[in-house]
């Protein structure tokens, strides 16, 4: 829904990948049972924007005119648009093992490339005429994968190529669209230093570049460009927190790059401020074997990183962890404790915070994945009925500022 009371045109949401379904048929069937009700609860009486999920197959689906047809018919009657398309899984994400599969194929891969042209087009079709799409993507790569030469000039060269097409259809359309790449715990693009690095270094150098200008017929400063316009960055509050930045200090940075922050997906992870003996015991409850929980531990000044659960309870049996620990798993955004355990709640809070100072990224994106494997004691009311209690809760912390 766009938000009045805020400068500039910003819009909130949740994501549909809380939703199982990954055939166009599953995914269209879970809008239906799902949102009209979610609407309801928090936008009545105006139109409510999603934050779709599309998988691979779906969107190859969505080439069909009368599927494209359909899912327009369905916002139209239930007063609905769609601004953001979530592309970062390309395959399944509930109910079977995902884990660091979800990066694959990644941005050094061609069917990334293929697939996220086609969620392009399909964004443009549904997009309002007044309103900037986004498409949240992921951080290149899984970063044990990155290391291979060239893998940064690759994997630019591909996001380029993709630039081009939003420049495209941005000359035949009118509707501007923003490819969001995703920093996320152990990935190429982790931190946001990582993260400006690689423009600086790949994604605004001359290849990449010469790309978009082959492509496009602009010159090479156009096509710059055209590359700072159509490519930024989707900031999940959950990665920072993990990541232990300060959104305030990362929104600063991307800024005095020049990157573009297209959209903030609003969501806390786990906090255990000092891990102990019994941590793996109460921590096993989150370990779902569905999803990658990477953990990020601060410990005297120093930052240690493990991919997952698993190899960090084994580090805690050897003694080798102690400090805080912030685990990458996504819950309810109105708790402020998950069970025994903290959230990185304040770290949200302070990032909302930054529209004091007039910073405000254009798409705000509730993302809580996670309801369907989240221990019994964190999910004490439906899943609507949640997700519109997030939703809620954002509303009024925005509105409580004015």
């Amino acid at each position: 829904m766009q938000l009045d009371h805020l400068p500039g045109d910003v819009h909130l949401t949740y994501c549909t990948n809380i939703h199982a379904g990954e055939t166009w048929g599953e995914i269209l069937a879970s809008l239906r049972a799902h949102v009209p009700q979610i609407k309801a609860h928090v936008s009545p009486h105006r139109p409510m924007g999603l934050g779709l999920r599309l998988s691979a197959i779906a969107a190859e689906a969505l080439q069909d005119a009368a599927a494209l047809q359909e899912l327009q018919g369905f916002l139209a009657v239930h007063d609905l648009y769609v601004f953001t398309v979530n592309a970062f899984p390309f395959g399944p994400f509930h109910g079977a093992r995902v884990k660091e599969a979800v990066y694959q194929p990644d941005w050094l891969r061609p069917e990334r490339l293929i697939f996220t042209d086609r969620v392009a087009h399909i964004l443009a079709d549904l997009l309002p005429a007044a309103c900037v799409g986004s498409i949240s993507t992921v951080p290149g790569t899984f970063k044990s994968l990155a290391n291979g030469p060239g893998a940064a000039r690759t994997m630019a060269l591909n996001i380029a190529r993709h630039a081009a097409t939003l420049v495209e259809i941005k000359a035949r359309t009118g509707r501007e669209i923003v490819l969001a790449l995703e920093p996320e715990p152990c990935c190429f693009l982790e931190t946001v230093e990582e993260t400006t690095a690689f423009f600086h270094d790949h994604l605004l150098a001359e290849g990449a570049a010469a790309i978009v200008a082959e492509r496009t017929g602009l010159d090479l400063t156009a096509a710059r460009g055209a590359l700072k316009r159509h490519v930024g960055v989707c900031y999940d509050i959950c990665h920072g927190a993990v990541e232990f930045e300060d959104p305030r200090a990362a929104f600063k940075e991307l800024q005095q790059m020049g990157i573009r922050i297209a959209k903030l997906q609003l969501s806390s992870a786990l906090r255990v401020p000092k891990v102990g003996s019994a941590a793996e015991q109460t921590l096993s409850a989150f370990d779902d074997g569905v999803y990658l929980h990477q953990v990020v531990q601060q410990r005297d000044g120093t930052i240690t990183r493990w991919t997952d659960l698993g190899p960090a309870f084994e580090a805690l049996r050897g003694g080798e962890a102690g400090g805080e620990w912030r685990v990458h798993c996504h819950v309810p955004i109105f708790l402020d404790r998950a069970g025994a355990f903290h959230s990185t709640q304040p770290t949200l809070k302070a990032a909302l915070a930054c529209a004091r100072g007039g910073f405000v990224a254009p798409h705000l994106e509730v993302e809580t994945y996670t309801w369907d494997v989240l221990p019994p004691q964190l999910r004490d009311c439906g899943r609507a009925e949640a997700i519109a209690r997030e939703l809620a809760w954002v509303i009024e912390e925005l509105r409580s500022w004015r």
